[in-house]
């Protein structure tokens, strides 16, 4: 391929280079360049074919994996990898050179609006499951635009908020996913709406250079959709690209570019990464072909289900034995393409599939006739019979020997653009949970949501509770089979669940219309809670599995760079099953203040029943750094560490203690 330089291009080339054409393309100076075209789809590709008259767009039906919160439940770095060639993929047969995903951004707050489209609270599992997605989509052919950096952790005014963070939570909490996905070289990155201590995202220059020094970023920065202000201050603080197209911007950059206050240097500069960004995506996927087929995709989007939902209560009703009669209720019980299982805004699309009718499953699965009754709707029941009867439900319930109730959020919830007011489900929800749960003790909740639930008015009543989450189009059969014990549980939680909103820090931290303070500062999720000894409802890494676990034996080396953990994890049940084996970190005496237990490693094993693996985790030098404001750079201090292993950050299976000498990991 005959690469052209900026310097092969005009003046007004260039410049026309750093706006986009339209909503999804890049400017090619009039053939001189390949034509570059782009689309949404962190959970499926969201395709949009045309914008009708009413401004609704019609989109390319394409396959709907579950959403990041499940893929990031899984805890499963090769099911991440395949989700990012499933998805280029798709890329690839619709002409697609880059696709604007995946989120990384920490779930501070668990109103967010769109904490389904983000991994963690957790910044080392955002980095490292978003690290394993992006080699996937780009070692596949599809270049990836990792979003938003930086500080949008809440939807409310997200155009003019300002996120006041101190250096040290930046580098530590919010900067550290983005670092860790730069190991796997995306092509590009997409900057937020919001304000970070004052300073538009587009226009961020002091947290540019961060990403393009200390962060290991090479590649171009989008802006989000017009979050542009000032598209030559933005130009000098680093941003390559504006989207959409803004005849007014387009303009002033003109005007300033031809009176200096744009020179030409910064202007090469941004032109030259819009150009590698096309060369870059077009080198990639020279050659390539759709690595899956629709089928082995759809394979894909039902595996990430069956690993990504999360057992979070069974006192013995689950699995559900052949033979049972069951009744299920609730509106998401038969999830049509729409918004009762996906999130709102720029994640929607349309589904390729048929819809779901879990119902229907279980019966095939059973062997018994599931009766069904939609019994609520997501939010209100208006009294209509044809949008469900409480009542009949409830009868239902007393008739069988097991009760399901699909109960959650979707897009009229957990949306784009919004935050929800509550983590509590909608009263009416929690009104049909209980009156059914009462009318039949053996009662098993299944959550479609997008993020954390405070279950506290409905848990108490019923003996099973599943956490689908917003599952995809295949997630009916997944759940289907996890309730009947077709499939063991192995998902683990990303992010806490709290009692309530109100032991939540950033619920309780200063915010006006114009400022959010990141108070808390590193005590972000569990860092918190454990750090406080704040009881919360389920723990981050919490889950539960049809089988047993013990772990034993365990090994500690190290060469002074690496420390190697090796433990037994053995399967004391009849049930194979996975187990996600979690790692932490704890310094003893610091020198500054750390939070309690970090997350620095981990593995998830599959492990047969009556059988034991020997699992191995390696840690280096970073598992015991912080960022040094002082210093302006990663330290790690001498001292005493524990290590422990266990289920979840509250857990401790095995412990032991290590010390730092000179730099070096030596053991004691």
């Amino acid at each position: 391929m005959n690469k052209l330089t900026a310097k092969d291009l005009t003046a007004q080339e260039k410049l026309r280079l750093l706006l986009g054409v339209g909503a999804w393309d890049l400017y090619d100076a009039e053939g001189k360049l390949p034509r570059f075209t782009m689309s949404d789809g962190p959970v499926g590709l969201r395709r949009v074919l045309s914008v009708r008259e009413d401004g609704s767009e019609e989109m390319k039906p394409s396959v709907a994996y579950p959403a990041i919160a499940v893929l990031a439940n899984t805890w499963d770095r090769a099911l991440a990898r395949k989700m990012g060639e499933a998805l280029a993929s798709d890329c690839l047969e619709n002409g697609v050179d880059l696709l604007l995903a995946p989120g990384v951004n920490i779930k501070r707050d668990p109103r967010n609006g769109r904490n389904f489209e983000y991994f963690s609270e957790d910044p080392y599992l955002a980095g490292v499951m978003a690290r394993e997605y992006v080699d996937g989509l780009q070692q596949s052919g599809v270049g990836a635009c990792v979003k938003h950096f930086c500080a949008n952790n809440l939807e409310y005014d997200r155009f003019e908020q300002s996120s006041e963070v101190d250096e040290r939570t930046l580098y530590e909490i919010y900067y550290k996913p983005f670092s860790i996905v730069c190991e796997a070289k995306p092509v590009s990155l997409m900057c937020s709406y919001n304000r970070v201590n004052g300073q538009y995202a587009a226009e961020n220059k002091r947290g540019f250079a961060a990403l393009r020094g200390e962060l290991g970023f090479d590649g171009a920065i989008f802006s989000d959709w017009e979050a542009v202000h000032d598209r030559t201050r933005s130009a000098k603080a680093g941003l390559d690209i504006e989207m959409p197209f803004n005849e007014a911007h387009f303009g002033q950059l003109v005007k300033d570019y031809e009176s200096g206050v744009l020179s030409d240097e910064e202007l090469d500069a941004c032109a030259q990464r819009v150009i590698d960004l096309i060369y870059r995506c077009k080198e990639m996927h020279e050659g390539k072909r759709a690595p899956l087929t629709v089928e082995e995709r759809l394979s894909v989007a039902e595996k990430i289900e069956r690993e990504g939902a999360v057992l979070l209560k069974n006192e013995g009703i689950l699995p559900l034995k052949k033979g049972t009669r069951a009744a299920v209720a609730g509106c998401y019980a038969k999830a049509e393409p729409t918004s009762l299982v996906f999130g709102g805004g720029s994640a929607r699309m349309v589904w390729l599939g048929q819809p779901f009718d879990l119902a229907a499953l279980l019966s095939e699965r059973l062997g018994e006739q599931t009766v069904y009754e939609r019994a609520f709707l997501p939010k209100v029941a208006i009294g209509n019979a044809a949008l469900g009867i409480p009542a009949r439900a409830v009868e239902n319930a007393a008739l069988a020997d097991v009760s399901i109730v699909c109960a959650g959020t979707g897009a009229d919830l957990e949306y784009e653009s919004g935050d929800r007011e509550s983590i509590r489900l909608p009263e009416v929800q929690e009104r049909a949970i209980v009156d059914i749960a009462k009318a039949n003790p053996e009662t098993v909740v299944v959550l479609f949501a997008g993020s954390a639930v405070d279950v506290s008015a409905w848990e108490p009543y019923v003996k099973g509770i599943l956490l689908a989450g917003f599952c995809g189009e295949r997630g009916g059969a997944a759940v289907a089979d996890l309730l009947c014990g077709l499939a063991c549980p192995s998902g683990r939680l990303a992010e806490t669940f709290p009692c309530a909103l109100e032991d939540v820090p950033a619920a309780n931290t200063f915010r006006n219309a114009n400022v959010t303070r990141y108070s808390e500062g590193l005590d972000v999720g569990y860092r918190y809670f454990v750090g406080a000894g704040k009881p919360v409802r389920y723990p981050f890494g919490f889950g539960l599995s049809y089988a047993v676990f013990e772990y034993s034996g365990l090994r500690v080396q190290t060469d002074g760079d690496t420390l190697e953990l090796s433990y037994l994890v053995r399967n004391t049940s009849q049930t194979d099953g996975k187990e996600v084996s979690q790692v932490y970190v704890r310094p003893i005496a610091a020198k500054v203040y750390r939070p309690e237990r970090e997350l620095k490693g981990w593995s998830k094993d599959e492990v047969a029943a009556g059988g034991q693996v020997r699992v191995t985790v390696r840690l280096g030098r970073d598992a015991f750094s912080y960022w040094s404001a002082a210093e302006a750079r990663e330290r790690v201090d001498d001292g005493v560490y524990e290590v422990i292993v266990g289920k979840n950050c509250t857990d401790a299976r095995l412990r032991c203690k290590v010390c730092i000498r000179g730099g070096n990991i030596v053991l004691p």
